[in-house]
């Protein structure tokens, strides 16, 4: 299972780092994504990082303000995001995927945990 952590309050203009790391002896797994979702919004899919540091962004909107990378001797990914804006205001969360381009950047399995929440506000 795979938790998102580093959430927090951030100012309109500011920066984030979160990271996801998986509980226990879990396996690495080829592929993981991230995922937010937006009070009253559906859950969206960001992008996903597969092994051999290959990157998938679902826009190149994201692409510009969103950037993924994983360690894979620590078995963490991360998601930096740059030029947060109110908008951007969300429950992120991390899982592993079916695979790590298009359609198939989307949850392996059914688990989501808790995610880490961003708050973008003045």
């Amino acid at each position: 299972q795979l938790q998102a952590s580093g959430g927090g309050l951030v100012r309109p203009g500011g920066s984030l780092m979160l990271s996801c790391a998986a509980s226990g002896l879990a396996k690495s797994h080829s592929s993981m994504g991230w995922f937010r979702q937006a009070p009253g919004k559906e859950r969206e899919v960001i992008g996903c990082a597969s092994t051999g540091d290959y990157i998938w962004y679902s826009s190149e909107a994201v692409k510009g303000r969103f950037i993924i990378s994983r360690d894979d001797l620590k078995n963490i990914m991360y998601l930096e995001i740059t030029g947060l804006q109110p908008e951007d205001t969300a429950r992120y969360y991390c899982a592993p995927t079916d695979g790590g381009v298009g359609r198939y950047c989307r949850n392996s399995g059914d688990y989501w945990g808790q995610g880490t929440l961003v708050t973008v506000s003045s």
